[in-house]
């Protein structure tokens, strides 16, 4: 790794430790398809501390600081790690890693499901974006399924003005997909008899949770809490306090790569940095 001052972004020799295999390995099997097979100059280590600093920062990959590889070399990385999986990976291998270390078996039995309505930048395609009638909110709709300790399991992005239901449904499809173990998920009253009857015959059992209609304002939601808190957690990264992305995919990776960002400092027992101390 080339020799400069840290970021708070960078990430730790334990945390490279456990990522380091898995993009190495993406490394030599696009080396060995080169006729020649002459290595890349640029440092892996390096290429994902860039990505890590601009989904910490939310700058425009344009403004890199110098002192990490040139912009379009990292975007390059970025969109080649994209399109072929390798975040969706990473954070699959992680979360595995995560639940072990908190006493779990690493594939997940139950799941909670939630939705978040962002805005969007100007340079957000109008075909991609859409309205919430209900959050009044023009731009795109995450949708994150996450395992009862708040980890990541699936995440898709859609045109704000897709509903609750259709996004269920995707979520319930990826999620079961990876984890054939999930058999329980829980939902908000937002998800109606649709995502239920559909998790049914994924084998899963949806479970809309009610708030109590004696308490008024904010009130804790039983099993809800955890997806929500999941979702605080992707704001912390300012690109992802809108969405900035021209790419719905490009939407899902900036979500991915925050995961992993928690994930690997829950493995090493690292703090996660807040915005607060850090200007």
């Amino acid at each position: 790794m080339t020799e400069r001052k840290p970021y708070p972004s960078d990430l730790s020799d334990a945390w490279w430790a456990l990522i380091e295999p898995t993009l190495s390995a993406w490394r030599k099997a696009r080396l060995d398809r080169r006729p020649t097979g002459q290595p890349a100059s640029v440092e892996l280590r390096d290429v994902f501390n860039a990505i890590l600093y601009v989904n910490r920062t939310g700058i425009p990959w344009k403004y890199l600081p110098h002192d990490f590889p040139n912009h379009g070399t990292v975007y390059a990385y970025y969109a080649a790690w994209r399109d072929e999986g390798i975040f969706t990976q990473l954070n699959y291998d992680l979360t595995g890693l995560a639940r072990v270390k908190a006493g779990r078996k690493p594939e997940p039995t139950a799941s909670v499901i939630d939705t978040q309505s962002v805005k969007t930048s100007a340079n957000v395609p109008l075909t991609s974006q859409g309205t919430d009638a209900a959050k009044k909110i023009v731009g795109r709709k995450r949708g994150i399924i996450t395992d009862t300790l708040g980890l990541l399991l699936a995440v898709t992005v859609t045109a704000a003005s897709l509903s609750e239901n259709a996004l269920g449904m995707r979520l319930l499809d990826q999620a079961k997909k990876t984890y054939p173990t999930i058999s329980k998920s829980w939902v908000d009253t937002g998800f109606k008899n649709a995502v239920v009857e559909h998790g049914a015959r994924l084998g899963i059992d949806v479970e809309v949770v009610n708030r109590n209609p004696n308490i008024r304002g904010f009130h804790v939601v039983k099993r809800r809490w955890v997806v929500e808190r999941s979702l605080g957690w992707i704001m912390l990264r300012r690109r992802l306090a809108r969405d900035y992305e021209a790419l719905p995919t490009s939407s899902e990776a900036m979500i991915h790569i925050a995961s992993i960002d928690n994930l690997s400092k829950r493995i090493t027992d690292e703090t996660t940095p807040t915005w607060r101390g850090t200007y």
